[in-house]
């Protein structure tokens, strides 16, 4: 028996009189004729190869056969159900798993406090972080290996889309006795030569030498040290023996170090922090969901950083 040949409805017409024992009652219930649903139990019996009811003038009841075929009915319908609600949770945006590519300190501040955020409001979302290094965002992105990230701005090519989010200035971080935070508000880069600088990782040296591009070559500054973690430079610069340059949202691990900042002036650099989403890959309705809502709520978090 080919079982694209069952409808729903049939199944749904033989569970409705199963429980009223009446053809008209489950018509009403199922908003249809009472001659409708008789045809749509006919022509079950008939795909079956038996009858499912004893109809007499005053009721209807399960046949054996009925009886015996009842529950795996059931059965069906309570499932297709589910597979109904499920697949309106995924079009609602109400549930899938959505993975979000994030450097350290994005992963381990920001968005875990955006994701406690957004399972009051969707709960059968579950999103995963993974931690990836500023250098690989983009490319974990077109990979797939993640549905999208935030970071730092970085050349995206075709295959990835970048929204900016929010500014952040580079600044320095350095101990609260450090000679330096004599300087009430600011830094020149002039007064920075012969200071010990820790830089973590390659990003930050990246965007060191892009300020040094429009500085006098006598003003230039090179890091004493490179160490993978910003979490590391930090620790180094709190103990007083260097200090380190780091965008301001860092602030909220730096903080907790003792670390006081300094702004860095002529000239003075900003980071832009952008969400990566692939250019030409759809994103699940969790996915898109999750970075609508991170878009936004980002853009309000740094305000407070």
């Amino acid at each position: 028996m080919p079982l694209t040949r069952f409808t729903l409805r049939q199944i749904e017409a033989f569970i409705a009189v199963a429980e009223a024992h009446s053809f008209t009652v489950a018509a009403s219930r199922l908003g249809l004729t009472a001659q409708a649903v008789s045809q749509l139990i006919a022509e079950l019996e008939t795909l079956l190869g038996f009858r499912l009811f004893d109809r007499t003038t005053r009721k209807v009841a399960l046949s054996s056969a009925g009886r015996d075929f009842l529950g795996s009915a059931a059965t069906l319908l309570r499932h297709v159900r589910a597979a109904d609600s499920a697949a309106d949770d995924v079009r609602n945006r109400a549930s899938g798993v959505v993975r979000v590519g994030a450097p350290l300190v994005l992963a381990s501040t920001a968005l875990p406090m955006a994701m406690r955020d957004y399972q009051k409001l969707k709960p059968k979302v579950v999103v995963r972080v993974r931690d990836v290094p500023v250098d690989h965002l983009v490319d974990r992105v077109a990979e797939g290996d993640v549905d999208l990230a935030i970071g730092p701005d970085r050349h995206t090519g075709e295959a990835v889309a970048s929204t900016p989010l929010f500014d952040s200035a580079w600044v320095l971080w350095c101990a609260a006795d450090h000679p330096l935070t004599q300087h009430q508000r600011a830094v020149r880069w002039s007064e920075l030569a012969g200071v010990a600088i820790v830089s973590a990782g390659r990003d930050h040296e990246h965007n060191v030498a892009q300020m040094h591009q429009d500085v006098p070559a006598g003003t230039r500054v090179t890091p004493v040290d490179v160490v993978d973690n910003i979490s590391t430079a930090l620790g180094i610069a709190a103990q007083g023996l260097a200090v380190t340059l780091a965008p301001a949202y860092v602030g909220v691990l730096a903080r907790p170090f003792g670390l006081v900042m300094r702004r860095v002036v002529e000239p003075e650099s900003v980071r832009k922090v952008c969400l990566y989403t692939p250019a030409a890959r759809a994103l699940s309705p969790a996915a898109e969901g999750f970075a609508e809502f991170l878009g936004d709520w980002v853009r309000r978090w740094s305000v407070d950083q």
